[in-house]
């Protein structure tokens, strides 16, 4: 039997500012990558999220960014590979302590926008983020694009790696997404979104920008938060998913 888990980008709340339908894109998802208080999130947040997470049955993972509250992180940063390991490496500690308190453990790391996307090409940002999940603890599984440089680095460093891919983006022949702001970034129609992710678990394919297929291997699938029309979507796809026989389970069960 096929399985897959799905992840989402939750707990990107801040101060008085409000992101996301967390409780109820939780209650869809077997994984969620908590945001650490760099691109977004503060400590409150943090806690309320990691406890929704118990209370739902789902594992929790790291979800470090740039350090870039203003542009989300989603602004490109100049940081040396030290720096990033770092700042991953600093994050990670500020929520795994929230993650100790209900006596969870820290199951995965996944970047956050442009960092993610750097590692995805840049092996030595993705080393970086791979020496602070080995400095943190050589368990923690490393969450990043299917067949990207994070996927080479988890390997070159022995580390466990779940081989993501997008139910709400547009992949490009490469196999990186294409950016946002660019026609076929994001998927919107929730029937086609379903029909991709069904295609990538069990075939290992999706269709590129170009029309070309693109082969790839799915662990996890992520579906983002942050969009209007994220629970539609998580519901939607969980049920397709189900419908098909695909078994969900966290990632350490997918990889």
């Amino acid at each position: 039997m096929a399985r897959i888990d799905l992840n989402s980008d939750l707990g990107e709340s801040f101060g008085a500012y409000t992101l996301g339908m967390d409780e109820e894109v939780i209650a869809c998802m077997t994984s969620v990558n908590i945001a650490c208080a760099a691109h977004a999130g503060d400590p409150l947040v943090m806690a309320r999220t990691v406890r929704t997470a118990k209370r739902h049955g789902v594992a929790v993972g790291a979800h470090p960014g740039y350090p870039d509250l203003q542009g989300f992180g989603r602004r490109a940063m100049a940081l040396s590979p030290e720096e990033v390991r770092a700042y991953v490496l600093y994050q990670m500690g500020a929520l795994d302590a929230f993650v100790r308190a209900e006596g969870l453990t820290l199951a995965h790391v996944k970047a956050h926008g442009s960092l993610y996307n750097t590692a995805a090409v840049d092996i030595h940002i993705a080393l970086a983020i791979g020496r602070a999940i080995k400095d943190f603890g050589s368990h923690v599984i490393y969450c990043g694009l299917a067949g990207s440089k994070m996927e080479e680095a988890a390997g070159e460093l022995g580390l466990p790696f779940a081989s993501e891919v997008f139910a709400d983006r547009g992949y490009r022949p490469d196999g990186t997404l294409v950016p946002r702001g660019q026609p076929g970034a994001m998927i919107e129609d929730v029937d086609l979104a379903a029909a991709r992710v069904v295609r990538m678990v069990q075939e290992g394919k999706v269709t590129a920008s170009d029309g070309s297929d693109l082969a790839l291997k799915a662990h996890t699938v992520c579906l983002h938060g942050d969009n209007a029309q994220a629970v539609d979507f998580a519901r939607q796809i969980r049920r397709r998913l189900e419908a098909e026989g695909i078994d969900l389970a966290p990632m350490a069960r997918c990889i």
